[in-house]
């Protein structure tokens, strides 16, 4: 695991080991949107779906974020934003944290939540998803889809006139990734410039991960193993979109390389749902990828450990790693419920703007230049 590729930009070169990004220092304080900025965001969110990261702006991220905070830190003030609005959940996959935290969400703004288990009846099978979409559409306000194939997810959204979201499918996990990064913010104040490390599997959370980081201007890096790294399409998109924001992707073998000096290390289970057939083929490939305190150490002092959950204990991390002070986990999950009310808020028309809602007691770590 000597070598790695490095994608900088809109280059993708071979490069000498001891090669490492610099990373930028962060702003001293999180940034805040100007009235206008923050009005035509929402105004463009209202009423879209968001079946992927890449379908937002980097000013719609930045505004997404704000909201979060504002409703994490005035609930009250939120209180009846969607009273009577309806939302349903279809969910392929089994769930705690998603569907808790949108159940949660919702009817803490005023709205309700209707769930239908398809666990045992892949969307699509019993009714064509086109009319089901011009049934649902008639009822309710917004349609919350968890599922496998990604294809299910947008023909949804290409057939329905109420938004969809993307709670989960093979390709991404926007909701998790946007509630992530909202985490980092409130640790370090900013992700501008923050050094963020992946390491394990390039899945769904990765690609997510690694956009949304490009649209915070991050630096990113990606740890895989040969043949299990994050789909090409969605690494020109994350380079194309840090070109404007001062971010930066890296892509490595090499989990030691990734981690070092990083601000905050992420890993996921090596078998995502889906793939338990690969199981044991893949736990010696992935078995120098776990998450331990010797990887650890090579990441920053005040570095933070994070995992989407369920994690697969002393597999992809250990319980010392996972249960230590440096884990944020529950502070990811927890966070989960705030963004996606901002998410709720945005495309259903209820967003309002509640001045300096981020930058009160909310102070960026600065994080000198890499010599």
């Amino acid at each position: 695991m000597s070598s790695k590729t490095v994608s900088i930009g809109s280059k993708t070169t071979e490069a000498a080991p001891e090669e490492i990004v610099p990373a930028r220092t962060a702003s001293a304080t999180l940034g805040i949107q100007s009235d206008t900025a923050f009005a035509e965001a929402s105004k463009r969110l209202q009423g879209r779906d968001l079946c992927s990261i890449a379908d937002l702006a980097v000013d719609e991220v930045a505004a997404i974020m704000e909201l979060a905070h504002a409703v994490k830190n005035h609930p009250e003030d939120f209180r009846h934003a969607l009273d009577a609005r309806q939302m349903v959940m279809f969910f392929e996959k089994a769930s705690l944290r998603t569907r808790l935290t949108f159940e949660a969400a919702i009817n803490t703004l005023g709205g309700n939540a209707i769930f239908v288990d398809q666990t045992q009846s892949p969307l699509g099978e019993r009714e064509s998803l086109a009319d089901m979409a011009r049934n649902l559409e008639r009822w309710m306000h917004v349609i919350v889809l968890r599922t496998y194939a990604h294809e299910t997810i947008t023909e949804m959204a290409a057939r329905a006139r109420v938004p969809i979201i993307n709670a989960l499918s093979d390709y991404e996990h926007p909701c998790q990734a946007l509630a992530d990064f909202f985490t980092l913010e409130e640790r370090f104040g900013s992700a501008e410039g923050l050094r963020f490390a992946y390491v394990g599997d390039g899945n769904n959370v990765c690609h997510s991960l690694m956009l949304v980081a490009a649209q915070l201007g991050a630096h990113c890096s990606v740890a895989s193993p040969k043949g299990f790294g994050p789909k090409l399409d969605v690494i020109h998109k994350a380079i194309e979109i840090s070109e404007s924001t001062g971010g930066s992707i890296t892509l490595l073998h090499d989990p030691v390389k990734a981690v070092t000096d990083a601000d905050a290390v992420y890993t996921d289970v090596c078998t995502s749902m889906g793939f338990e057939h690969e199981a044991t083929k893949r736990a010696p490939i992935f078995k120098p990828y776990q998450v331990n305190e010797t990887l650890m150490a090579h990441a920053r002092p005040d570095a933070v450990f994070m995992h989407c959950l369920p994690a697969h204990r002393n597999a992809e991390v250990t319980d010392a790693v996972l249960d230590g002070p440096q884990s944020i986990v529950f502070d990811q999950a927890e966070n989960r419920m705030h963004v996606q009310k901002a998410l709720l808020l945005m495309l259903l028309g209820g967003a309002k703007r509640i001045s300096n809602n981020k930058g009160k007691g909310l102070q960026a770590k600065k994080r000198p230049h890499l010599s």
